[in-house]
């Protein structure tokens, strides 16, 4: 079970890397095969809404055929299929479809793992092992940075993304073999998602949950990249080294994340006083903009810093789902969470493009990182009536 578990991670670590790696493949891109900044946009937002959208019969499919062939299946034709589309794009419209396959192919992934986790430990341990297997697996967020930007000036876009296809591919045949799934209790109670949609415990934490990956996944997946190199200039190897720093911030987030509800006694209040970090940061851009490019990466790396309470969200509101809905609750705070973010993400192009018409790049730039920021502060609002629960 334990090298199952490190492919699944392996697999989510994948994950990582394709969701955040337009950020440093957008000039390429568009030098390339003509993507626009929108484009882009629109083709993250629906790599997160058909991740978010997969979880539903993800959930469904935890419970009833469990993790082993959920994860390798999908993971083996949507994610390594995906990336074989994307490495022969010729045009926006290929990229598009080639994220909503890797989103489809990437959602089992982390779910698959949570639900082993849910199933083989102790609930008091699961907040950290979720942390730690987010932290692990954001190695995926720091390749498609510096790494990334390396490979593709070395070897070219297409034959770096078409050698993630075969990783990805073997990856998924790894799981398949070595993943086994949990022994279900015997006497199981039936339920369904509905039961879980009753209980008014669930609603604030799914609100959160909607809201805090939103920042840190927009910025660092997208918009770090134009943001750097239209108001400061930044060329490729400093786009790498930026998208670098932020991805760091991120993996140590998720591991300052992990254990904070044991070492707090709370798992409400490290998530309120975090994001309420990131919400402050976002408005920052706006009000008071930072004058120069390193400040701008320190701005971003806080935030990504503040902004990896994701494990510890789900950790949260798993302490409230009943053992027989274990998959299909993990799985719903994940539509909840990939959900949010791929509707911030979708919806930042048409917004940026609107206000750079009107304001400018600074302006139009500052206007849209406060924006995530006011979500942020609208989520927590409703979060501040959640019942707490202890690691």
């Amino acid at each position: 079970m334990r090298a199952g578990i490190a492919f699944l991670i392996v697999a989510y670590m994948l994950s990582q890397f394709y969701r955040a790696f337009l950020a440093v493949l957008a000039p390429v891109l568009a030098q390339d095969i003509g993507t626009t900044t929108g484009d882009l946009a629109r083709a993250s937002g629906l790599w997160f809404a058909a991740f978010a959208l997969m979880q539903l019969p993800v959930g469904w499919a935890l419970d009833h055929i469990g993790p082993r062939r959920t994860a390798s299946i999908l993971f083996a034709l949507g994610g390594a299929g995906g990336a074989a589309l994307f490495a022969m794009a010729q045009g926006p419209g290929a990229i598009t479809v080639a994220m909503i396959l890797i989103g489809i192919g990437c959602a089992p992934v982390l779910m698959s793992t949570y639900y082993i986790f849910a199933r083989e430990f102790s609930a008091a341990i699961f907040g950290t092992l979720a942390g730690v297997t987010v932290g692990v697996s954001s190695l995926g967020n720091i390749l498609s940075t510096a790494p990334l930007a390396w490979a593709i000036e070395n070897f070219g876009w297409r034959e770096t993304v078409g050698g993630f296809a075969v990783f990805t591919l073997l990856i998924a045949l790894a799981i398949a073999l070595l993943v086994r799934d949990p022994k279900k209790p015997e006497g199981e109670a039936k339920g369904s998602l509905l039961d879980l949609l009753r209980m008014p415990a669930m609603w604030p934490i799914l609100i959160m949950m909607f809201v805090c990956y939103a920042p840190a996944a927009g910025l660092r997946g997208l918009w770090i990249s134009p943001y750097i190199a239209d108001i400061h200039g930044a060329a490729l190897d400093q786009i790498g080294a930026a998208t670098l720093v932020m991805g760091l911030a991120m993996v140590l987030g998720n591991f300052l994340y992990g254990p904070a509800d044991r070492i707090f006694h709370s798992r409400k209040w490290p998530i309120l006083i975090g994001n309420l970090g990131v919400a402050l940061l976002c408005l920052s851009f706006w009000i008071l903009p930072p004058s120069g490019l390193w400040g701008a990466v320190a701005l971003f790396a806080v935030i990504g810093l503040l902004g990896a309470s994701y494990p510890i969200v789900i950790s949260h509101g798993r302490s409230f789902c009943p053992p027989h809905l274990t998959g299909r609750g993990v799985t719903l705070l994940n539509l909840f969470g990939m959900g949010g973010a791929g509707v911030m993400q979708f919806a930042s192009g048409p917004v940026y493009a609107g206000l750079v018409g009107h304001s400018g790049a600074n302006v139009a730039y500052g206007q849209l990182f406060a924006l995530f920021g006011l979500v942020i502060l609208l989520g927590l609002s409703v979060y501040l009536f959640a019942r707490d629960s202890t690691g």
